[in-house]
């Protein structure tokens, strides 16, 4: 019987550059007509989506 193949590469994941692996960023909160900055945040990486791993090209 054959063994079965198994995988023994590690997938090694790198931190997302915008969130530096956190998975949330900090977002500027703008209030009034002048449209004056009164704190901030938290919203998803747009980058990473929220995973914390830099996503792969292509």
């Amino acid at each position: 019987m054959a063994t079965p193949e198994t995988d023994t590469r590690t997938a090694e994941t790198k931190d997302c550059p915008v969130c530096h692996g956190t998975g949330e960023v900090a977002r500027t909160v703008r209030v009034g007509r002048k449209r004056r900055a009164v704190g901030e945040q938290s919203g998803i990486c747009l980058n990473c989506l929220g995973t914390g791993a830099q996503p792969h090209p292509g």
